[in-house]
């Protein structure tokens, strides 16, 4: 049975990213029960999908506050992405500007599909919003990341499904230093700790070399976002605390 939708309820899509670790505890934060999703495309960085656990583990563990709201994770098989789509992040090829003007790292429908999966399960569970950490600030210029796209999809999702499901997108108008600054704000050093160390986002599933900014390659676009975000980050943070001590 469809349970009746809930308002304090959020279904986060959980990659094991900077940007999803950092939209779940911005879930917790504001809502009383919280579940994660991940999906398994046989994407070329799935090891993202090996810091997912580890990562719920400690956001249980070491911030009491949330661990209650922490529910259900689901991980859905997606692999019909890798067969229908020819990308480097599904194909064994070089990373790439596509002819269409977009990066070759694009899987046309993948957010889209993503979030359709999603409102189906949290239309079973009771849960009205769905969180994802699509932004169109800093980010590789995906169509489907864009708010213009994601209030279509709801709309669509609400008119298919008699619904009232809420697309949250705490990080649209973010840029990659905001977004650490808003994991700093939200659960301080710790969660700052979290995000840098256990989190993944290098397209090559670098895991090997960890740098100030957290483990990857640093050459391919997510870990030269996530590099330059971080940088302006710690240089505010530095100026700050120079000017505090004058």
């Amino acid at each position: 049975m469809v349970e009746a939708q809930s308002d304090r309820t959020a279904l986060v899509l959980f990659s094991g990213g900077q940007d999803s670790t950092t939209c779940l505890a911005w879930a917790l934060s504001r809502f009383a029960a919280v579940e994660t999703i991940g999906f398994d495309y046989r994407q070329r960085h799935r090891v993202e999908l090996d810091c997912r656990l580890p990562i719920l583990a400690t956001l249980r563990s070491a911030f009491p506050s949330w661990a209650p709201r922490l529910g259900e994770d689901h991980l859905v098989d997606l692999g019909l992405i890798s067969e229908i789509s020819e990308t480097s992040l599904t194909r064994d090829v070089e990373i790439a500007i596509a002819a269409n003007g977009l990066p070759n790292t694009f899987v046309p429908g993948r957010n889209i599909l993503f979030l359709t999966v999603a409102a189906a399960i949290a239309y079973r569970r009771g849960i009205k919003h769905l969180v994802g950490g699509m932004c169109e600030t800093d980010f590789s210029g995906y169509p489907d990341c864009r708010d213009d796209t994601l209030k279509a999809l709801q709309a669509t999702l609400n008119l298919g499904m008699e619904s009232r499901l809420v697309i949250e997108t705490p990080l649209m108008w973010l840029d990659k230093a905001a977004i650490w600054a808003l994991a700093r704000d939200l659960g301080g050093a710790a969660l700052l700790d979290l995000v840098r160390r256990a989190t993944h986002t290098c397209y090559h599933g670098d895991r090997t070399h960890l740098q100030d900014w957290g483990y990857g390659c640093g050459a391919c676009p997510a870990c030269q976002l996530r590099r330059s975000g971080y940088e302006r980050f710690a240089a505010t943070l530095s100026r700050r605390a120079e000017e505090s001590a004058q």
